[in-house]
């Protein structure tokens, strides 16, 4: 008698309205985060949502994640290689915070520390005074200083430990200043709805730009004026020359294209440049931060150390960065 042979165990496919139904979910779930790296890739900002979210690109890899995690349950080979390219190209742009920069020959003219935070309506101004007086930064760059955070600078406390300043106070988010241990003088000012102001400070003979960065945040229905912002701060960056500083609230992360437009001028990120890289500074989305706080630095300053320090009452961090001057470069 000739030998039957029998099938071996077979796992049926899902029903065609099934499987209909999770590609259309693959889709939905792989869409935003292949239109985000589209308009990254061909370097603009694009029109909400995309700016938005833009500052939180590395989290759209859980939207990949989860767009590829459906089409291995429904077998779409499509949909899995359209999955697999959106994980690896935002894989691929994880790495473009920067690296560490190689310092200048010599000996440095002085060293600098540098520190810039947002108060968040001046809820975080004693949260400041106790960085001040624990870190003692050279250099402060507030934002969000209202009236009572500008009364608490001009105290005799604060006016001895740093008696050079440029004040902005106003109501709400719209105040900012400027302190330092080094002689300044007031330099213009970034038009904007935020103060921007603008200030010289002589360091050991040298001087040294400074410009407070406050642009309004890119929200739905705000994203021309953000984005005019951002292009006036390019602007005055162009005009530096030698040393500059120019550090604040960007409300916006290395993948907006309108940020990497400011460093486009030659100043360059001291966070990633002393590897802090992606580490977020704005921690409202406590699952989902976005380094939007940033010191940037321009001529013959190098950065060299820096971290991140939390401020009560704030929703942001605030940035501490060292730095070395050299005379010339």
């Amino acid at each position: 008698m000739a030998a039957t042979s029998h099938p071996g165990p077979h796992r049926a496919a899902a029903p065609p309205g099934r499987r209909r139904a999770g590609r259309w979910l693959a889709g939905a779930a792989l869409a935003v985060p292949t239109a985000v790296l589209l308009c990254r890739l061909a370097g603009v900002d694009g029109v909400t949502p995309v700016p938005q979210l833009l500052a939180f690109l590395p989290h759209l890899l859980v939207a990949a994640a989860a767009g590829l995690a459906l089409c291995v349950l429904v077998r779409w080979r499509a949909g899995l290689v359209w999955s697999l390219a959106v994980a690896l190209g935002i894989g691929a742009l994880l790495p473009s915070y920067g690296r560490a920069e190689a310092a200048p020959a010599g000996p440095p003219a002085a060293r600098l520390s540098v520190l810039t935070a947002n108060l968040r309506l001046g809820a975080a101004t004693d949260a400041l005074v106790e960085v001040l007086r624990s870190e003692h930064p050279d250099l402060v760059f507030v934002q969000e200083c209202d009236l009572a955070c500008g009364e608490r600078l001009e105290t005799a406390e604060l006016t001895r430990l740093y008696p050079h300043r440029v004040l902005a106070a106003a109501t709400g988010a719209e105040g900012s200043a400027i302190l330092s241990r080094h002689p300044v003088r007031p330099a213009g000012e970034v038009p904007g709805l935020l103060a921007m102001p603008g200030a010289e400070a002589v360091v050991e003979g040298v001087p040294v730009a400074l410009l407070l960065a406050h642009p309004l945040p890119p929200i739905p229905g705000m994203v021309a004026d953000w984005r005019r912002e951002l292009t006036a701060l390019r602007t005055a960056a162009a005009d530096l020359d030698g040393a500059a500083i120019v550090a604040g609230d960007f409300n916006a992360t290395r993948d907006h294209a309108a940020f990497r437009a400011v460093l486009d001028t030659g100043l360059r990120d001291s966070a990633p440049a002393v590897g802090l890289g992606r580490e977020p500074s704005w921690t409202a989305a406590p699952l989902a931060g976005a380094q939007i706080d940033h010191i940037l630095v321009g001529g013959p300053l190098h950065p060299t150390a820096g971290r991140f320090l939390d401020l009560a009452g704030s929703d942001h961090r605030a940035l501490l960065v060292e730095a070395d001057l050299y005379a010339g470069g």
